[in-house]
């Protein structure tokens, strides 16, 4: 096949940023709030941080109301959720994600469960997460969201085509399979969820026209298991040490680029690929509950 077409993640994510921030200008032009999201840190994980940090400051860029709530490593669940309670208070805020992973002694879920669906950004509620499975509009997890838009606007044909998804984690390869299986543009896919008890996988993922990895092992796809001229989208961020590289290591997806690329007719980066587009499906997601809140239209997917 020779050299894949490169999808350039970044450069996309930094457009969506750019619609973002012009649907912020329009929604304080008709003298509604600027969207606003909280996000909350319990610890000091430094990747956490970072991410989280990270998020403030695409917010600040968008014109975005934002807010950095840290709470100590020994915050009790019902202090965490009290300070959810606030926020859902807050008509301020459209949008509350709070930082996984949370410390041990704190039950995620029901942390989750404390945030109202309404402004559950992430996507990450039951209610929310139902509402995908039947259909229904809610807020989608973003990631998921940026790889559809990925697909979309690099004019990758879902509709028919067998798309493999290699992970299953709620964050990721549920909602996504589920998205891209649903009808109407950017879906109608027929998708295969697969996992680490999957049988035969490489021979799956060969059959695959668009292959997509998210399964938190560096390199595992290798250039063998890609289909030729198939799409291949690489979600997977995995550090491996590497003593020449300015900071001890480099960040590597799930996915042999050097192998998989001579195959592929698409490949995403890591990074620089789906990575940024999640923070930027992040503010899209808390611009439409801001307009949802100011009466405009609805908040979410639309129904499929």
């Amino acid at each position: 096949m020779g050299q894949a077409r490169i999808l350039d993640g970044k450069a996309l994510a930094q457009t969506i940023r750019t619609e973002v921030a012009e649907g912020v200008r329009q929604i304080e032009a008709q003298g509604n709030r600027p969207p606003g999201l909280a996000a909350v840190l319990v610890g000091d994980d430094p990747a956490s941080r970072t991410y989280v940090t990270m998020k403030g400051k695409a917010c600040r860029e968008a014109g975005f109301h934002s807010v950095q709530v840290e709470m100590p490593e020994d915050t009790s669940q019902e202090e965490l959720l009290d300070k959810v309670r606030g926020l859902n208070a807050d008509p301020s805020i459209h949008g509350i994600l709070v930082q996984l992973p949370l410390p041990a002694h704190i039950d995620e879920m029901t942390v989750v469960r404390g945030i109202l669906p309404e402004k559950d950004v992430d996507g990450l509620h039951p209610v929310n997460a139902g509402n995908l499975v039947i259909g229904l509009p809610g807020f989608v997890p973003c990631t998921p969201l940026g790889v559809r838009e990925l697909l979309m606007r690099s004019g990758i044909e879902t509709a028919g085509r067998f798309t493999v998804v290699l992970g299953r984690s709620n964050l990721v390869g549920k909602p996504l399979a589920l998205l891209l299986a649903r009808k109407g543009k950017g879906g109608d896919a027929t998708v295969c969820l697969c996992h680490s008890r999957t049988s035969d996988l490489a021979s799956i993922c060969r059959q695959a026209d668009i292959l997509i990895a998210a399964i938190g092992r560096a390199h595992f796809v290798k250039g063998d298991m890609v289909k030729p001229g198939a799409s291949v989208i690489d979600v997977g961020i995995n550090r491996i040490d590497d003593p020449s590289a300015k900071r001890g290591y480099r960040l590597v997806g799930d996915v042999d680029y050097a192998a998989a690329e001579k195959v592929a007719g698409a490949i995403t980066p890591v990074p620089g690929g789906v990575g940024p587009l999640t923070i930027a499906m992040l503010l899209r997601n808390t611009l439409e509950s801001a307009l949802a809140a100011a009466g405009q239209h609805s908040a979410v997917t639309p129904k499929g």
